[in-house]
């Protein structure tokens, strides 16, 4: 399983594990929209397969989004003496924030290899 996970952490190809999907690689926190290759440069493997194809990883990015959010409510809780405070919210606010260019670029990734052909 641990061989299925590594290409997508690593922006790589889904089908040659080889190529670049993004430009600038999936750590980069640079500003604007990240930039997304067309196909892949070592195979020619096209990443988009339709217009709005990239549409459903929005859903996995609100996905990663909820995730981020509760497990930064449960690590910031024991600073806080109530159960439910709400000075907590803008701490998930920015953590969520800090990390929206991350979850863009990991969301389509998981997208792509979602449709990926295992077939071969």
């Amino acid at each position: 399983m641990l061989h299925n996970i590594l290409p997508v952490l690593k922006n790589k190809c889904p089908n040659c594990t080889k190529g670049k999907v993004f430009k600038n690689g999936l750590f980069n926190w640079g500003f604007g929209f990240p930039k997304m290759n067309t196909n892949c440069p070592n195979c020619n493997f096209k990443f988009e397969k339709e217009p709005g194809f990239f549409f459903g990883a929005m859903f996995v990015n609100y996905a990663l989004g909820c995730g981020e959010a509760l497990v930064t409510y449960f690590i910031a809780k024991p600073f806080f003496k109530a159960t439910f405070d709400l000075r907590i919210f803008p701490i998930i606010g920015i953590v969520i924030l800090a990390l929206s260019i991350f979850n863009i670029k990991l969301s389509r990734l998981i997208w792509i290899y979602i449709f990926k052909n295992y077939k071969k």
